[in-house]
């Protein structure tokens, strides 16, 4: 059962391109995955209220600073990974994909 089914992460770092080709791949081939985003700042530099990151406004315009992840069942990981390799995408799980400047 999926719900109690211990989840191993494949994919962890800030590459949105990436990540949306490994998880469609894997959904086209019929595995379940859990794949999201959640923002790597732990708190924006404008403060608790304010929406408008200055940051933002650059000469290149918005920064995605999100941290994309894929999971997928242990039983289907080896699975997941030959669909991987088929494809030729490199799923790379990063240990501090925010970085050490991320924190500040």
């Amino acid at each position: 059962m999926w719900l109690f089914e211990k989840k191993i992460t494949i994919f962890q770092q800030k590459n949105k391109n990436e990540w949306l080709k490994i998880s469609n791949a894997l959904k086209e081939a019929g595995l379940k995955i859990k794949a999201g985003h959640y923002a790597a700042d732990t708190l924006n530099p404008c403060g608790c209220g304010a929406k408008l990151d200055p940051r933002n406004f650059g000469a290149k315009g918005y920064i995605d600073r999100e941290v994309y992840f894929i999971e997928v069942r242990k039983s289907e990981l080896q699975r997941a990974y030959e669909i991987i390799n088929a494809n030729g995408f490199n799923a790379v799980v990063e240990n501090d994909p925010v970085g050490k400047l991320g924190r500040i």
